[in-house]
């Protein structure tokens, strides 16, 4: 990926708390010769500095038999993005961009054999997922045959973190009032994305009282 200095994001805190609160990533790589690309859920594990993802893909995917001989893969993190206008900045130099920020992940996927080991990492998931509800499901509420029959279905896989490259591109290369001008307008934009950035602005680039 090509990150210019300024929108790289090199704080191993941040990168792996962006990759944590996205949680939705494509694993890209090779089948039969042609690119391949999986989308799927992510959790970030593991100790700090020793993090690790771990997912898992329906077992007829032919994707994760591409991991056999410890061929290294790459998981793509989106976070979200928005179009600026040039009508934005106070400067009449200026041309249209995009807003957007993005982690890639290195590493080499390993298989999950043992089955409790993988029980564990879909009721993981599920808890991560479900804490955001009154009522929460949980993985116990189901049948436990249904359970067994289901997790047949899949391969979970760890991935250790080998490498990351997080971009934000958040006009960092924009004068101060630009920015502030900026995080106005896409404020006021009825795109949820949009606003997100403009909360990613705030935090990263203007002081708490700006």
């Amino acid at each position: 990926m090509y990150v210019p200095k300024q929108f790289a994001i090199t704080d191993r805190q941040t990168q792996i708390e962006f990759i944590r609160l996205t949680g939705w990533g494509l694993l890209t790589g090779f089948i039969d010769g042609a690119p391949f690309v999986t989308h799927l859920p992510f959790l970030v594990s593991g100790t700090a500095g020793n993090e690790k993802l771990v997912a898992h893909m329906a077992r007829a995917n032919p994707h994760w038999k591409a991991f056999e001989g410890g061929n290294p893969q790459l998981v793509v993190f989106s976070g979200p993005h928005a179009y600026i206008s040039p009508n934005w900045y106070n400067s009449s130099k200026a041309v249209p961009t995009w807003n957007y920020v993005t982690a890639h992940v290195y590493g080499k996927p390993v298989v999950i054999e043992d089955p409790a080991t993988l029980y564990a990492s879909q009721q993981e998931l599920v808890n991560h997922h479900e804490a955001q509800y009154d009522n929460p499901w949980q993985m116990e509420y189901a049948d436990t045959e249904f359970i067994n029959g289901m997790l047949k279905e899949i391969v979970g896989f760890e991935m250790a973190i080998e490498q990351v490259q997080c971009k934000f591109k958040i006009s960092q290369n924009r004068p101060t009032e630009d920015q502030i001008s900026v995080i106005e307008s896409l404020r006021a934009s009825k795109n949820t994305s949009a606003k997100e950035i403009a909360d990613l602005m705030k935090a990263h680039l203007l002081e708490p009282d700006d």
